[in-house]
């Protein structure tokens, strides 16, 4: 059976990730209303109400602003560190208890055919995760919302056969942006995001032979732009000898247009 994935929406004003196979459907995130994430599985003809659970990386509004009403609606279990459950659940309404479940950090958790491996991240968040998706060998990583990429990091990613990668700001563009310099240093510093040149910088490292598809992920709408984003990161990686639009190929993602639903083979 196979694995596949669309990045739903992407970017400071929502973020939601969907992958699954035949018989496991996870949502990661619901940054959108529950409107708006409806209308974004009708995008990809998934029914939400065939959706197993959702999995949340950290409590900011742009990933959990639908959350409460979508797992209500749907019925859904609801995944995250204790330290995020501490820091979302006055946001989120009245959930069952039975709709509660704990994933620590640095945990592997087997949900039917699809292993997740979640790890940590550096960002102004309680306990911010990301999660590695693993089925028949095949390997999907989502990494966005860090300030910079460690080498742990790296390392539990490396080899992914599709990443979702963040590649947030022109640092040029942020620089000389209307934000307030106390915003600009959070986005710049080791708890903000990553840049592009430093979105490409990691990937040297990460990408190998399995390597095909990157989605250039959580753009900001002020300090970046896909058509920058798309160059810097191919301009960065071709420096090391990648080779962007043959074997590797690079994806734009979209804060209100889903990705196309893509088979992991």
């Amino acid at each position: 059976m196979t694995l596949h994935f669309s990045v739903l929406a992407s970017g400071s004003s929502g973020n939601a990730f969907y992958i699954g196979t035949e018989k496991e459907k996870i949502l990661v995130d619901a940054g959108l209303s529950g409107k708006e994430m409806t209308r974004l599985f009708e995008h990809i003809q998934i029914n939400p109400s065939e959706l197993s659970r959702i999995l949340v990386t950290h409590e900011h509004s742009d990933h959990i602003k639908g959350l409460g009403i979508f797992a209500r609606k749907y019925n859904l279990p609801i995944y995250a560190n204790e330290k995020t459950w501490k820091a979302m659940e006055h946001s989120l309404g009245k959930l069952s208890v039975d709709q509660k479940f704990v994933f620590n950090m640095e945990e592997t958790k087997t949900f039917c055919d699809i292993d997740v491996e979640s790890f940590a991240v550096s960002h102004d968040a309680a306990e911010p995760m990301f999660y590695v998706f693993h089925h028949n060998g095949k390997k999907v990583a989502l990494v966005t919302d860090l300030g910079y990429v460690s080498e742990r990091i790296k390392k539990t990613v490396e080899g992914a056969d599709a990443l979702v990668f963040e590649a947030n700001h022109d640092v040029g563009m942020l620089q000389m942006g209307r934000y307030p310099w106390s915003v600009k240093r959070r986005i710049l510093g080791d708890m903000g995001h990553v840049s592009n040149e430093d979105c490409a910088l990691a990937l040297t490292d990460i990408i190998n032979d399995q390597t095909k598809r990157i989605y250039l992920a959580h753009l900001s709408k002020d300090n970046n732009m896909k058509e920058l984003a798309n160059m810097s990161v191919t301009n960065g990686l071709k420096e090391y000898g990648f080779e962007v639009g043959g074997r590797i190929t690079l994806h734009d993602t979209d804060p209100k247009v889903p990705t196309p639903l893509y088979n992991v083979v």
